[in-house]
C-alpha cells in the first residue's frame, strides 16, 4: 500500500468515526418517551364523555398521537392526530360514541405518542399508556323523596332524593345558578336552593342535575309550587354631602382620576357585580353536613331600615343616575352596636369587600350561610368555629353605608335569599324541619319560638379588625 493510499485510509477511517458519532448523537440524544395522562380517571366511562389527553415531551416536539379501544380481538380506531410545529405539549379530546362498544363492555384504551426526535433509530420515541374501562351508558335514577316545595321569589327551598349509583355531581340548577345536594349519612341527598329574586315565575324552572362517575347526565325538572312575590321600590338622592364623607374609602376601591359621581357610580355597577361574583365563590366554602340549630337570630333591639330586594332608583342632582337591586336586610341598632351570630357554624370569610365594608360570613352547612356587612369592626378570624348568639362585630358605615347599620343576609351557595323566612322559626320548621324529616333525614329537635330579643354572648371579640384610617367616620 503506498503511502497515499494509507493516509486516505486513515483520513477515510476518521470521517466514518465522526459520521457515526453524529449518527449515535442524533439517535440518542433524545431518549425520553412522551408522558401521556388521561382527563377522565374512573374505570368507567359512558360512550359521549368527553375524555382529554395531554401529552408532554420534555425535549423534542410531539408528532403523532393515536387512540385506540381493545375489545377482545378487536383493535378499534378512536381518534389519530399527527402534529407539526415545535409544540413540545399537545392536548387531544374524544369520545368513546363511535366505537361500536356496548353497555357493560371492558376494554383497554391505548393511546400511543410519538416525538419528532431521531430516537428509536430514526422513527421518534414513542409511549403507551394503556388503562382498562368498562362502558356504562346506563344513566342514573332519581327519586325525590320528600314533598312538592312551595317557593316564594326570593325564598328558599328544600329537597330531598336518592340516587341509584355513584355520581360525580348533583344538585338543583335555576338558569346560571347551581346549588350543589350533599349526601347525608343514610345515602339520601340533601338540598337547598333558591328562587331567585330576578326571575318571574315563569323563568324559575329549577332541573335536578345528575351527572354519574361514567359522564352519564340526567336533567329531570323540580316539581316546585311557584309564589309570586312583589319587591318594594325606593329612591335613594345622592347627596355631595355623602360623597364627601365616603370620599377617602370610595378612592381606595375605585382608584383613578374621575369625578366624585363617576366613582360612586363605578362602584355601585361595577365593585357590586365583582362582589357578586366574590359571595358565589365564597359561598364554595362549606360544610356537607347541618351546622346550625334552632331558629336564627336578629340583631336586638333593632328597627328595620330596607328590605330584601328593594328596587332602588338613584338621584343626582334630581336626575336619574343609576338603578340597582337592594339585598339583605338593613338593621339599625345603636351606633357600634355588638353583632352577634345568627346560628351556629365556622366562619369562612372575615375581610373588607367593596360595597359590603367590613364583612363576616359564617357557613351553617349545605350551602346555607348568614352575612354581616358594613361592620366598623370584625371580631373573628376565617376558621373560627361560632356558637348562636357569639359577638363577630360591631356595626358601621364602612362600605356604601351612609349611616351606622347592620345590612344581615342569607345565602344560598353564595346567592342571596330573603332573610326574613330564616329568621321566621314557623317557617323553618313547616319548610324545612318538617320536610327533611317526613323524607327520612333525621335532623335534631326544633322547636317554634316566640319572637323575642336573642340571647346575646357580650364577650369581647377575640380579635379585632377596624377600617384603615383613612375611612371615614359614621356619617
Amino acid at each position: 500500500m503506498t503511502r497515499y493510499s494509507a493516509k486516505f485510509s486513515v483520513s477515510l477511517a476518521i470521517v466514518l468515526v465522526i459520521a457515526l458519532a453524529g449518527v449515535a448523537f442524533l439517535l440518542f440524544e433524545d431518549t425520553d418517551a412522551p408522558v401521556v395522562t388521561l382527563s377522565h380517571t374512573f374505570d368507567t366511562v359512558s360512550p359521549n364523555l368527553p375524555i382529554t389527553a395531554t401529552i408532554i415531551d420534555t425535549a423534542s416536539p410531539i408528532k403523532r398521537v393515536e387512540v385506540v379501544a381493545r375489545y377482545q380481538e378487536n383493535k378499534i380506531p378512536v381518534v389519530a392526530q399527527t402534529f407539526t410545529g415545535n409544540n413540545r405539549q399537545q392536548k387531544i379530546t374524544f369520545t368513546l360514541a363511535n366505537t361500536g362498544l356496548k353497555n357493560d363492555d371492558t376494554f383497554d384504551l391505548e393511546i400511543t405518542a410519538v416525538d419528532a426526535s431521531f430516537g428509536g433509530f430514526g422513527f421518534g420515541n414513542k409511549s403507551k399508556l394503556i388503562t382498562p374501562m368498562r362502558l356504562d351508558t346506563t344513566p342514573p335514577r332519581i327519586s325525590i323523596k320528600s314533598s312538592t316545595p312551595s317557593v316564594r321569589k326570593g325564598g328558599s327551598s328544600v329537597v330531598v332524593y336518592s340516587i341509584s349509583k355513584e355520581v360525580q355531581q348533583t344538585g338543583v340548577k335555576v338558569n346560571d345558578y347551581f346549588f350543589p345536594a350533599f349526601r347525608q349519612d343514610n345515602g339520601d341527598y340533601l338540598c337547598f336552593f333558591a328562587f331567585p329574586y330576578n326571575l318571574d315565575n315563569k323563568d324559575f324552572n329549577p332541573l335536578l342535575v345528575t351527572l354519574d362517575k361514567a359522564g352519564n347526565l340526567i336533567i329531570p325538572d323540580l316539581p316546585v309550587n311557584r309564589i309570586h312575590r312583589q319587591f318594594k321600590h325606593d329612591t335613594i338622592t345622592i347627596s355631595q354631602d355623602f360623597l364627601d364623607a365616603k370620599a377617602a374609602e370610595f378612592e381606595v376601591m375605585a382608584p383613578g382620576h374621575m369625578s366624585d359621581i363617576e366613582r360612586f357610580l363605578k362602584i355601585n355597577r361595577q365593585t357590586r357585580r365583582e362582589n357578586a361574583l366574590a359571595l358565589l365563590e365564597i359561598g364554595k366554602e362549606t360544610a356537607p353536613n347541618i351546622l346550625w340549630k334552632g331558629s336564627f337570630l336578629r340583631l336586638p333591639r333593632s328597627a328595620p331600615r330596607a328590605s330584601f330586594a328593594d328596587h332602588r332608583t338613584y338621584l343626582w342632582e334630581g336626575k336619574v343616575i343609576d338603578e340597582q337591586t337592594h339585598l339583605g336586610f338593613d338593621l339599625a341598632s345603636v351606633r357600634l352596636a355588638p353583632v352577634p351570630a345568627a346560628n351556629s357554624g365556622t366562619v369562612v370569610f372575615a375581610d373588607y369587600l367593596g360595597i359590603y365594608g367590613n364583612v363576616v360570613v359564617i357557613d351553617h352547612g349545605l350551602g346555607l350561610q348568614s352575612l354581616y356587612s358594613h361592620l366598623n369592626e370584625i371580631g373573628v378570624q376565617v376558621g373560627r368555629q361560632v356558637n348562636k348568639g357569639d359577638i363577630i362585630g360591631k356595626t358601621g358605615t364602612t362600605g356604601m353605608a351612609g349611616g351606622d347599620h347592620l345590612h344581615f343576609g342569607i345565602l344560598l351557595s353564595g346567592l342571596e335569599v330573603t332573610p326574613l323566612e330564616w329568621l321566621d322559626s314557623r317557617w323553618i320548621k313547616d319548610n324545612v324541619i318538617d320536610r327533611v324529616q317526613a323524607a327520612g333525614i333525621p335532623l335534631p329537635e326544633f322547636k317554634v319560638e316566640a319572637v323575642q330579643e336573642p340571647p346575646v354572648n357580650t364577650k369581647k371579640p377575640v380579635t379585632g379588625k377596624k377600617p384603615p384610617a383613612q375611612r371615614p367616620r359614621t356619617r
